[in-house]
């Protein structure tokens, strides 16, 4: 009989240690990966972790807010996140292990999920600070982004291309959007340099309080630095008191995920992506212009297998 009662009791303990295991696969934790809350990761990210929540069965999701490119791709090489949002040029520095960009190393976990919107290098200046050109940065006080940040990588690579450095300036301030743009209000800062979607809601903030400058870069420049940088236009109206039609550079961004992610998840989270834009574009307008169609353009890094098994579904990878 005791030995019977162990082999109940043995049996018993299996069977619930296994139910557990089953559960503990069941509950699929997603973290997003983002930007500081006043660019256009967040509001983005923030509506992707909606969508997974409950559109990815016994999934439970989450927004983190980071300093947003680099150190997003650090996390995900880490198994820290299951998603984050990139700049393209970030991504492939990440892929190459540049040290200098932020990185320890190679981040070979990386894995592709979408070629989403670009981003605009957006540089803005108080009227008030007389900067209308990048040779009026001369002397001036900048914000460029946080240290080693996406944006602050675009500073450096417009920069050289117009042949300055930073020792050219009066001042580097290495701070999120938001940040810059109270120090532009208290007259502490001429100008802020931030990558984002147009319509980023750290400049229509300023722009509605008091007039600004946004600052051009010339097709020559932005050709000088090449792939993945592209020419673009920031639209006249874009915000308040912009009467004209703005020269800038233009980076796109990615979503990334790592080798770690299953390949269902991966697949779920990429299908959803594309089956959810409506709700993007609630979120920020930046969204208008992610499109499946163009979603493998540029990818940096190895596509994902779940990625690349809704490609194939949607026929846009043979």
């Amino acid at each position: 009989m005791l030995l019977d009662r162990r082999i109940f009791i043995a049996g018993a303990a299996a069977i619930t240690l296994a139910a557990g295991t089953v559960g503990a696969h069941a509950q699929q934790f997603i973290n997003v990966l983002t930007g500081g809350t006043s660019g256009v990761y967040y509001p983005l990210g923030v509506a992707l972790s909606e969508i997974y929540g409950k559109g990815i069965e016994g999934s439970r999701a989450q927004v983190q807010a980071t300093k947003a490119s680099v150190e997003n791709l650090n996390l995900l090489q880490q198994g820290r996140g299951e998603i984050g949002f990139s700049l393209g040029d970030s991504v492939k520095l990440a892929w190459e292990g540049d040290t200098e960009a932020g990185f320890p190393g190679k981040l070979d976990k990386l894995r592709g999920i979408a070629a989403i919107y670009p981003n605009y290098i957006q540089i803005v200046a108080a009227q008030a600070s007389g900067i209308k050109t990048l040779a009026d940065l001369k002397g001036k006080s900048l914000s460029v982004g946080a240290p080693a940040s996406g944006t602050e990588l675009n500073a450096r690579a417009i920069f050289e291309a117009a042949g300055l450095s930073y020792k050219d300036l009066g001042r580097v301030e290495y701070l999120p959007f938001a940040e810059s743009v109270e120090l532009i209000k208290n007259r502490q800062l001429d100008a802020t340099l931030q990558s984002a979607g147009l319509g980023v809601a750290s400049i229509r903030d300023l722009a509605t309080t008091q007039p600004i400058n946004v600052v051009a870069v010339p097709p020559a420049d932005v050709e000088k630095i090449g792939a993945p940088y592209i020419s673009a236009i920031i639209p006249a109206g874009t915000y308040d008191g912009q009467a004209e039609d703005v020269p800038t550079a233009a980076v796109g961004n990615f979503l990334i995920t790592h080798e770690g992610v299953s390949d269902e998840t991966a697949y779920q989270m990429t299908k959803l992506l594309f089956e959810s834009l409506p709700q993007l574009v609630a979120a920020h307008a930046a969204a208008k212009a992610i499109d499946p169609q163009k979603a493998l353009e540029g990818m940096p890094v190895p596509l994902h297998p779940g990625a690349e098994r809704y490609y194939k579904e949607a026929g846009i990878l043979k």
